[in-house]
């Protein structure tokens, strides 16, 4: 099947209520049974066909019944209101799944997730520090999070671990830290103390190549 032709390449930003280690990137049940969190990212560099995607901004918040895998998932995609008419159809065709391989990222998701809320369309915030583990997302009245670095329990001194994944569809390496989130969309929720991921992430048709 012939997809579009897109590259997204960028700073990727994934929180969720799950401990420190999530368990879906170990193929195990949620920490709590369920998970709630979101996902996303700031591209650097990108295209989708003959529309830049360069500097757009775009999250998508996510609620689980259960493992990712048995579906049943809810989504509210959300996107920089700076983002040209283009460029928002163009992100909407690359999270339908329609132009992915099958197996890779959107495409999963498309298999996943049984409800579409409407897509909010609001500034957006986002400062990331990969290396350091730090991030900070604000969107007023819909999603804000904090991430910081995992902490020893002992000394307190920052604990540096990261998940490398070969044949991830996500990302391939990426940081793992603690993050609070409070969702106020359509899909609500608060946590503190949850899992983060920070990582540079290209995503293509093809799925992630870095």
């Amino acid at each position: 099947m012939a997809h579009a032709n897109w590259r997204l390449e960028g700073e990727w930003l994934k929180n969720c209520t799950c401990a420190y280690g999530c368990p879906c990137d170990f193929n195990a049940r949620p920490t709590q049974g369920h998970c709630m969190g979101f996902l996303g990212m700031r591209i650097i560099k990108g295209h989708f066909e003959n529309t830049s995607m360069d500097g757009v901004t775009f999250f998508a918040v996510v609620s689980f019944p259960g493992p990712l895998h048995e579906g049943n998932g809810q989504l509210q995609p959300i996107i920089d209101e700076r983002a040209s008419p283009a460029q928002r159809e163009a992100l909407f065709n690359i999270m339908s799944g329609q132009n992915s391989a099958e197996g890779t990222l959107f495409h999963i998701c498309s298999l996943i997730v049984t409800k579409m809320h409407e897509p909010i369309f609001a500034p957006i915030t986002l400062e990331f520090d990969e290396a350091a583990r730090k991030a900070r997302l604000v969107i007023p009245g819909v999603l804000e999070t904090e991430v910081e670095p995992i902490k020893n329990p002992v000394t307190g001194a920052d604990h540096r671990i990261q998940i490398v994944m070969p044949e991830g569809f996500e990302h391939r390496v990426g940081e793992v830290a603690s993050s609070n989130i409070r969702s106020d969309g359509a899909i609500k929720f608060e946590t503190r103390g949850g899992h983060s991921t920070l990582a540079h992430v290209v995503q293509t048709p093809q799925g992630v190549v870095a």
